[in-house]
């Protein structure tokens, strides 16, 4: 990668950096949103729930978007909207006295931006690299997505400790400089735009899954369920670290990194080490799952600290191992002129899994924690045993077929 090319890939990797901040920088915060504004568990759930939900309405509308007008014509704007959010979000906290129903109209408004985002930037890293190359940037672009994750509860409990609101200002001051970067600074191909419509975009749609239902809808529910159980048992968490242990400030965010860099590191060190290993990907995001769930079941025996934080390690580990191949079986469940609408898909439903874990995780704890942690193994057990009679994964020669 020339050295010009190099910094334009620098600035284009910002994009899901900022993007998986928009959930993950809040998580630590969410004692001190509970507090300043009177809320219940399952209410601050809802600030994750309403910016997620229309991110992944958004995702499949965004891709069919860029592929007809371009991906910077929706992705900058898609950038400057998500910083506008945060900063509805901030304002409304300094300057009313009960926030929260306009807090939660800027998160949909910054969830509705971020849904034209990472994405959009993988498309662009697609159409601008070819073979080799390709595969080194989108691993890049990844790498970038798994910084933010382990960043982001460190730099969101750093930030509140000016204000619980902080965090919704640095969304501003972020998006937007990358925004007015990727605009003036990363190319974009001129190739040919798609010129199907709307409905033309959803008889494909519906073409696809007719031929692999069963396929897709399997891989769709694992990974949706491994978001759904880590963006559940991170909120839960957030509160206890505070509740029961005393852990507050940037300490908290150092304790909340733990569980997610296992996760990113395992998902970098999975996608590395099985990408050419087909055959076991079935059995790996079985066996994971089902260890999801022992790890799970296992949280409510521990009360200190340390061996708390050790299965939660583990945890990360489990579901960091199940994301790579799920992502690699979806992405190559299709042609190339329709896999960017699976992959837009797949998306929606990650972000559905991220939008009701937080708020699920809340009410379930209303009854007791061995009813929720229990409950939430009986989950991944039920997607264990999905991917073991639903995922059919393709032979070498039908992955590298083009």
């Amino acid at each position: 990668m020339k050295k010009k090319t190099a910094f334009q890939f620098a600035v284009l990797c910002g994009v899901p950096f900022v993007m998986v901040l928009g959930n993950s920088m809040l998580i630590p915060v969410f004692p001190q949103m509970k507090k300043a504004m009177d809320l219940t568990q399952f209410q601050v759930g809802l600030i994750v729930t309403f910016f997620s939900i229309p991110a992944g309405i958004l995702i499949p509308l965004a891709g069919f978007l860029s592929d007809r007008y371009g991906r910077k014509p929706i992705m900058v704007p898609a950038l400057f909207v998500y910083g506008l959010g945060g900063l509805i979000c901030g304002f409304a906290a300094l300057f009313l006295k009960d926030p929260y129903i306009l807090l939660l109209v800027g998160r949909v408004v910054q969830g509705a931006g971020a849904g034209g985002t990472y994405q959009l930037a993988m498309a662009l890293t697609g159409d601008t690299f070819q073979s080799n190359e390709r595969t080194k940037a989108l691993g890049l672009l990844e790498a970038a997505n798994g910084l933010g994750k382990v960043l982001s509860p460190i730099l969101g409990s750093l930030i509140a400790l000016f204000s619980w609101y902080a965090p919704f200002f640095a969304y501003g001051l972020l998006a937007f400089p990358i925004g007015l970067g990727v605009w003036f600074l990363v190319p974009e191909k001129q190739a040919q735009r798609s010129k199907d419509t709307l409905a033309e975009y959803w008889r494909k749609l519906k073409e696809v899954f007719r031929d692999q239902a069963g396929h897709l809808a399997a891989s769709y529910l694992v990974g949706m369920v491994a978001l759904f159980l880590l963006f559940g048992v991170l909120s839960y968490v957030s509160d206890v670290l505070e509740s029961t242990y005393d852990i507050l400030g940037l300490k908290k965010g150092f304790v909340l990194a733990v569980p997610v860099f296992s996760m990113a590191l395992t998902s970098y060190l999975s996608g590395l080490l099985l990408c050419d290993k087909q055959s076991l990907w079935k059995p790996i995001i079985v066996g994971a799952m089902f260890a999801t769930a022992v790890c799970l079941a296992l949280l409510p025996l521990f009360a200190e600290l340390v061996p708390y934080m050790t299965v939660l390690f583990f945890l990360g580990i489990s579901i960091g191992i199940v994301l790579p191949p799920i992502n690699s079986l979806i992405t190559g469940a299709t042609s190339t002129d329709r896999r960017g609408m699976i992959t837009c898909l797949y998306g929606t439903v990650r972000f559905f899994g991220v939008a009701i874990g937080p708020p699920t995780f809340g009410l379930a704890i209303e009854q007791g924690k061995w009813f929720l942690f229990l409950g939430s193994g009986a989950i991944a057990i039920v997607a264990a045993i999905t991917a073991l009679f639903g995922i059919t994964p393709p032979s070498i020669s039908e992955y590298t077929a083009e």
